[in-house]
C-alpha cells in the first residue's frame, strides 16, 4: 500500500457532549469546518482526547459516521478513527464500520488489560484487526503512559511491517526520542511516524518529524503553524520561543486539573464541546473564570484558533 503521510498538524478532537452528557452530533460538521479553517490536516477521533474509552460502542459508531459525513461534504481534513484496544473482535467490528462509512484510516490501541508479552504478541493483535480491512491504512497508537503497553516501537515496527501490508505508521505519544528516531528512519523513512507530544513538537521536528497529532492543536493551531514555519525557515530562536509559549499554555492544563481543561480552552475559543464524562475532572464556574484570567495573562489570543 502506498503510504500517504500527514505533513503538518493532526488534531485529536474532543467529543462534543450536551448538557445531559449525551453525544451532541450537531456539533461535528461545525467542528470539522473549524479545524479546516485553522489549517488542520487531519482529525484523530475517538482517542484519548475524544474520550473513546468513555463512549459506548453505539456512541462511537454514531460519532464515526458523523465525522465521515462531514469529511465527505466538506473535504480537506482526513479522518483517522481509533477503533479500540482490548477485544480484537470488537476492534474488527469498528474497523469494518470505519471502512464502510468512508473513514480515511484506522488506528489500533495497545490492549491495556491483558497486555501483550512482547512485540510479536502486540503485532499479532494489530494484524488481526488490520487484516479485516486490507485496503484501509492502519496506524498503531503508542501511548504507554495510559495503556501500560511499553514495548519499544523500534522492535514492533519490523514485525508488524512484515505481517500487515496495509500498516502505515504509528501515532507516537511517548518521550523516547531514541526509539522514535529509529522508527522514523526505518526502511529509509517509509512509515508515517506521527509525533504525539505537543510540548515536545520542536525536538521532534529537529530529528525529522513532519506530522504530529495533538489535543492543543484544536485550539492553538496558529501557534504551532508559526512554530513549524520558524523551524523550517531556520529561525531557531523564534521556534524555541514559540515552543516555550506552548509549554506555558500547556501548563494551565495541569494547573486546572488535566484533560478536562482542554474543553475549557475550546469554550474559550468559541467551540463549546460540553464537559468530560466521569471520572475526568471538569472545571467549576469559579475555576473557569480564573482559567480565563490566566489565559489572558499569557497574551496568546492572537495565536489561538479562530471560530
Amino acid at each position: 500500500m502506498k503510504i500517504l503521510k500527514f505533513e503538518g498538524l493532526v488534531a485529536a478532537p474532543f467529543t462534543p457532549l450536551d448538557e445531559k452528557d449525551n453525544l451532541n452530533t450537531d456539533m461535528v460538521p461545525l467542528y470539522y469546518e473549524f479545524l479546516k479553517k485553522n489549517g488542520i490536516k487531519g482529525a484523530f477521533i475517538n482517542g484519548s482526547t475524544g474520550e473513546g474509552v468513555s463512549l459506548t460502542k453505539k456512541e462511537r459508531i454514531v460519532h464515526t459516521e458523523k465525522w465521515s459525513e462531514a469529511m465527505k461534504k466538506q473535504g480537506g481534513v482526513r479522518v483517522i478513527n481509533l477503533v479500540g484496544g482490548t477485544s480484537y473482535k470488537e476492534c474488527i467490528e469498528h474497523a469494518v464500520i470505519s471502512r464502510d462509512t468512508g473513514i480515511s484510516a484506522i488506528a489500533v490501541l495497545g490492549p491495556y488489560y491483558f497486555k501483550p508479552a512482547d512485540e510479536n504478541y502486540l503485532a499479532d493483535f494489530v494484524a488481526k484487526v488490520g487484516e479485516s480491512v486490507p485496503d484501509m491504512p492502519v496506524y498503531y497508537y503508542h501511548i504507554p503512559v495510559l495503556t501500560g503497553v511499553n514495548i519499544p516501537m523500534s522492535k514492533f515496527l519490523p514485525v508488524i511491517s512484515s505481517m500487515l501490508p496495509n500498516f502505515v505508521g504509528i501515532k507516537y505519544t511517548h518521550e523516547d526520542f531514541m526509539d522514535y528516531m529509529t522508527c522514523l528512519n526505518y526502511m529509509d523513512g517509509s512509515y508515517d511516524m506521527l509525533w504525539g507530544r505537543d510540548e515536545n513538537l520542536l525536538p521532534s521536528l529537529s530529528i525529522g518529524s513532519k506530522g504530529a497529532v495533538g489535543s492543543t492543536y484544536n485550539y492553538a493551531a496558529p501557534l504551532y503553524h508559526a512554530l513549524i514555519k520558524a523551524f523550517n525557515e531556520g529561525h531557531a530562536d523564534e521556534a524555541v520561543r514559540l515552543q516555550q509559549v506552548a509549554i506555558n499554555m500547556i501548563g494551565l492544563l495541569g494547573k486546572y486539573g488535566g484533560m478536562g481543561t482542554g474543553k475549557a480552552f475550546m469554550k474559550y475559543v468559541g467551540v463549546d464541546c460540553g464537559k468530560f464524562r466521569s471520572p475526568v475532572r471538569n472545571l467549576t464556574a469559579d475555576a473557569y473564570a480564573a482559567f480565563v484570567k490566566d489565559v489572558k495573562a499569557l497574551g496568546i489570543d492572537d495565536l489561538l484558533s479562530v471560530r
